[in-house]
């Protein structure tokens, strides 16, 4: 039996469809706004999974290129590995449910998340967070749920809840909050340099379409809702966190003490293998079984104990474990130019934390195509890569292609610095950036997000302001809270937040806010901007104190870019058959030039001096002939009654045997020859396009 319900939020209906699809999964619905429609189904193992010290769960996004009539490109025509939106989006949607399952919960756990039609008008992403959301609320999974969704957007300084591809054009922020009805769980935000207030403005505008897609979920659980299962919750032996806690707890509280984070690993390591030493020779033969049987345990309390010690110094005695105020931000060291042949490079170090960001510049044909659920292919001309090897965190682990941490740092990094890039026709280039983190505790998207600053101003971009990154945390046990600015790697491990902002002097300009409670409270939000605006400003003031303003010259290294027009009915042209034209001055210049449909030009090369033969070889092609103009053109046809003389490429003239000369010529071949060149000058243009020329001025 199907089952639906919908509501209006911000003038579209949303609806909810259960009890016709996917009938086998532990939940699923459709939702639906206009033509975009979604499946979101969720499945739950029966069993616990043994030996783990996480919740095993599982988001995927699935993009299905039928959902906007396209057949996926590619020799197979089938879809492959997912797109960075598709996993972008499968971030979105697990990062505001995973605080909602209970504490020690090891069932495993998969959400999938289908679009079926994407009308290319109604954003999917949100929607995807709503039905994966009401699968599992009418699922017998132990979510604490249903959790609303919404994307804000202000077009002249007014809010618009779940607004238009059309409409985000004219908007200056997107703004993705999701939340239950009083606590915010998760933002996602780009913005063009946007105060902190209104985002907080944004926050309480957003609550009302958070409360009906609520509202419409909660109807549907009345009506198909299952009872919540039955499950066994994981927690460490009885005997073995007894045992810990009253014989180790003062060394490992000694241990959090150590301001060097190696030593401080060290030290934590050498006191677990002493616990399991200690045990083995123990008389206790219950505590021998504990041990034996759950030997993962020891971690799990020692880290039980750790989460105890520093969440008790924050705020208790507004002390962190590395000694720093609540505000206080780490060591900052800048470098730029750090590598000779590069376009531009920024060295970044806050901490241990250490990012190395490099900038190459290219050609328009340089920018990355996408492909994707959007109504047209579009393409990227500002590219961020961000890479962690394992050597950053001093581990060995084999080198893989970028994980879903990766592309989602990179492409908040990338966010960030959106808003400031110039306009492609003020600096017509495609833009990469790689941030290399080379060291991590804490902080390294933000880190990635300065190194890329540092850079681009390095290599010359004229970037309208510097934009600087910061990391915030917080402890929070029961009423009272501690906000901590440029988290550190425990903290982040044993906090409560991670709510990354970026920005200029002048506003935001990317947010990323994780949680691990069951949400933040506006107050919160308010006094984690307010001290986040002034860690920012001391970051970017480091970051100035080395490179002040974008450099006024490109480095030696880069190509330089020759932007110009031609009239569209003159690209043929310039292409000339079968491409004879354009492939003639790339031979002959080295030059590469891309064209667009518009009648743009990019020509792009290191030698300054073939960029500009290219350019003149093309406006030549291009250009029309004027009447009263000279040129000086080659012979290249004779006939009986003149000759036919080629002033620009491609385009004739004809010189009657009477303007050969100011004297009688008899034959035209007595005045000239194939392949001489001559001067001459443009009589008239007739009705059907051809050229008379004289040779007599």
């Amino acid at each position: 039996m199907t089952d639906t319900s919908s509501i209006e939020i911000g003038g579209k209906t949303l609806s909810l469809e259960t009890g016709k699809l996917a009938k086998q999964a532990s939940g699923s619905v459709v939702i639906r706004c206009g033509d975009t429609m979604l499946m979101a189904s969720c499945v739950v193992s029966g069993k616990i999974r043994q030996g783990i010290d996480f919740f095993p769960l599982s988001v995927d996004y699935e993009e299905k290129m039928y959902a906007v009539g396209k057949i996926p490109g590619g020799f197979f025509k089938r879809e492959g590995r997912p797109t960075e939106k598709a996993i972008l989006t499968s971030r979105l949607i697990d990062r505001p449910i995973r605080p909602l399952f209970p504490d020690g919960f090891r069932n495993d756990v998969q959400v999938v998340v289908t679009p079926l039609s994407v009308d290319g008008e109604n954003i999917p992403d949100v929607l995807a967070v709503i039905g994966a959301s009401a699968a599992l609320s009418i699922s017998e999974i132990p979510f604490e749920g249903p959790i609303g969704a919404v994307r804000i957007g202000r077009v002249n300084g007014k809010f618009i809840a779940n607004p238009t591809n059309s409409e985000m054009e004219s908007s200056d922020m997107d703004f993705v909050i999701a939340a239950t009805r009083t606590e915010t769980l998760m933002i996602e935000a780009a913005a063009k340099e946007v105060p902190e207030d209104v985002f907080v403005d944004a926050l309480v505008f957003a609550q009302d379409a958070i409360n009906k897609s609520i509202d419409l979920q909660e109807a549907l659980c009345k009506k198909v809702g299952l009872p919540k299962m039955k499950y066994t919750t994981y927690a460490p032996n009885e005997l073995i966190s007894k045992y810990v806690k009253s014989g180790y707890e003062g060394e490992i509280k000694e241990a959090l003490n150590i301001p060097d984070k190696e030593k401080q690993i060290d030290r934590l390591e050498v006191i677990a293998a002493n616990i399991v030493e200690s045990v083995k020779n123990s008389k206790d033969e219950d505590l021998k079984a504990a041990m034996k049987e759950s030997p993962a345990d020891v971690p799990a309390v020692i880290k039980s104990i750790e989460k105890k010690i520093v969440r008790k110094m924050i705020i208790d005695e507004h002390r962190r474990p590395d000694g720093r105020k609540t505000d206080e931000i780490r060591p900052i060291t800048c470098e730029v130019s750090m590598i000779p042949r590069s376009h531009g490079s920024g060295l970044f170090t806050r901490g241990w934390t250490q990012a190395l960001t490099v900038v190459t510049l290219g050609s328009k044909g340089d920018a990355q195509i996408i492909d994707g659920l959007s109504a047209e292919e579009s393409e990227k001309r500002y590219i961020h890569h961000y890479n962690m090897p394992a050597y950053s965190v001093g581990e060995v682990k084999p080198l893989r292609g970028p994980g879903r941490r990766e592309i989602g740092h990179g492409a908040l990094a990338e966010k960030a610095l959106l808003p400031v890039l110039p306009e492609e026709e003020k600096f017509p280039y495609t833009i990469r950036l790689v941030s290399e983190i080379l060291g991590s505790n804490g902080s390294s998207s933000m880190a990635s997000t300065c190194g890329s600053t540092l850079a681009l101003m390095d290599a010359g971009v004229p970037i309208k302001a510097a934009v600087s990154g910061i990391a915030m945390g917080l402890v929070k046990e029961g009423s009272s809270y501690q906000v901590l600015s440029d988290l550190q790697g425990l903290e982040d491990f044993l906090g409560d937040m991670d709510f990354k902002i970026a920005g200029t002097t002048r506003g935001i300009t990317a947010i990323q806010l994780d949680i691990k409670i069951k949400g933040l409270s506006l107050a919160i939000v308010k006094d984690t901007f307010s001290q986040a605006k002034k860690g920012r400003d001391f970051i970017l003031g480091k970051m100035l104190e080395v490179i002040p303003n974008p450099r006024q010259e490109l480095s030696m290294h880069a190509p330089r870019v020759i932007s110009f027009s031609i009239n569209t009915e003159k690209i043929g042209l310039v292409i000339g058959p079968g491409g004879k034209n354009i492939k003639r001055i790339i031979e002959e210049t080295g030059a590469q030039i891309d064209i667009e449909d518009d009648g743009r030009v990019f020509i792009t090369s290191i030698d300054a001096a073939a960029a500009k033969n290219a350019q003149e070889q093309i406006e030549a092609i291009a250009m029309d002939a004027e009447v009263g103009k000279v040129y000086h053109g080659e012979v290249v046809k004779i006939m009986p009654f003149g000759a036919f003389v080629e002033i620009l490429p491609g385009k004739d003239g004809m010189v009657h045997i009477s303007k050969l000369s100011d004297r009688r010529v008899n034959k035209v071949e007595d005045v000239v020859q194939v392949g001489d060149k001559v001067d001459v000058k443009v009589t008239e243009i007739d009705s059907q396009g051809r050229i008379n020329l004289t040779m007599n001025f």
